[in-house]
């Protein structure tokens, strides 16, 4: 289960936005696996997408329909990812899109396309077209909890987020869901994401904004270290609630950013929480580095390290392997005598060597709790980055052992 992760908050509505959520039996019976969301005329649309080499066809369409035209609709389905499937794969999204434009009375280039799921199997067209109808039939402004749902796969809790704010006296929401749970590790994106606001963003200033809100989110996060071939993150703006963002040097640009952040933060977190098999969800802070960018690459190398997150699961607080992880990224050469080491606020190393007063007991209580934080000083500068992790367990080899059968 899911490492400290409370109710779903409620959601409430963003006017323009409805989302209808049905079970399709696309792979397994029973289950909420196909989502519409309709967009209100004028809507803006801004996205960020997997940077895989084998990118999904549904990815490679989206590009080109966002490319195209505004959005009218997002067509959202689990159990099959439609990747590594080729022409075919694309003449299947293709297929679906065009079905959903004749229900919409819209142009298949108004329809964006996300498949997740198995790689390497074509979609079940005429299952996921036939559940259309009752996707349609079920749409509606509260919806975002069902297609919480709706979207998730190896998930075991929906992930939503909400954010309310004033801008230039006009109350603003943001709300976001997000599935991901394995196969994940930053790249822009690493997951499904979706979010909407009501407020009025051109879509370069909405697109500005959300490629700075995850760098710090939903490109700060690693589970196994593996990015998928269909992520995506898509925000969509409806201007109804009358607030603008017209510029990115409007007053509004900085706080919808700072909004739109922490909408992003907390799925992010939620699908770290949700990892495979999770026991513990980990927050990696290097500080005292010469850029953001070396604070970065040692933060990501000790999150996504098989033996650091094996010690973790085990509450063992062997702290070797975090300097293994420090001494093996790939940054300039730093001097070991500068290097402080933390967990949980435990001082374990300094001075190039145990810290004097560090006690093993002390070490296991720090680890033992569910969320932890391993703090690295290099002494280097003044630079920081923050990455969230979590540990392997058992489950995680379990779960993905049979992911396919």
């Amino acid at each position: 289960m899911a490492v400290g992760v409370g109710e779903m908050p409620a959601l409430g509505r963003v006017a323009g936005i409805a989302l209808g959520t049905a079970a399709a039996g696309i792979r397994k019976a029973g289950r909420r696996d196909l989502v519409i969301v309709q967009c209100a005329e004028g809507t803006t649309a801004a996205a960020v997408f997997t940077q895989s080499h084998f990118a999904a066809p549904p990815v490679l369409l989206a590009k080109a329909h966002l490319a195209a035209c505004a959005p009218r609709a997002l067509l959202i389905n689990t159990g099959y990812a439609n990747a590594a499937t080729g022409d075919l794969g694309r003449r299947d999204a293709e297929e679906c899109c065009a079905a959903l434009a004749r229900h919409l009375q819209c142009r298949p280039e108004e329809i964006l396309p996300f498949s997740t799921g198995v790689i390497g199997e074509r979609l079940p067209v005429a299952r996921l077209i036939g559940g259309l109808p009752a996707a349609l039939a079920a749409s509606s402004e509260d919806g975002w909890a069902d297609a919480a749902f709706g979207i998730m796969t190896t998930d075991t809790v929906p992930k939503a987020a909400v954010h309310e704010l004033l801008l230039d006296g006009t109350p603003v929401r943001i709300v976001g869901i997000a599935k991901g749970s394995g196969m994940i590790h930053p790249d822009m994106a690493t997951m499904l994401g979706f979010i909407a606001t009501d407020a009025e963003i051109p879509s370069p200033v909405l697109q500005a904004a959300l490629r700075q809100a995850v760098k710090t989110t939903f490109n700060a996060i690693s589970v196994d270290g593996d990015t998928s071939t269909n992520d995506a993150v898509v925000v969509l703006a409806t201007g109804r609630s009358g607030a603008r963002v017209p510029r990115l040097e409007a007053a509004a640009f900085a706080p919808f950013v700072a909004a739109l952040e922490g909408v992003c933060r907390t799925l992010a977190q939620l699908i770290v929480r949700d990892g495979e098999g999770a026991t513990k969800f980990v927050q990696v802070d290097v500080t005292g580095a010469r850029s953001e960018s070396e604070a970065r690459v040692v933060a990501d190398t000790i999150a996504k390290s098989p033996l650091v997150k094996t010690a973790l699961f085990a509450a063992d607080p062997n702290w070797g392997r975090i300097l293994m992880a420090v001494g093996r990224a790939p940054i300039a050469p730093i001097d070991p005598a500068r290097v402080v080491v933390t967990l949980n606020g435990v001082r374990v190393f300094r001075g190039g060597a145990v810290d004097p007063d560090y006690r093993e007991e002390r070490g296991q209580e720090a680890l033992a709790r569910e969320d932890v934080t391993i703090g690295v000083d290099l002494g280097q500068g003044e630079a920081r980055a923050t990455v969230y992790t979590c540990d392997f367990s058992y489950d995680y080899v379990r779960i993905n052992g049979s992911y396919r059968t």
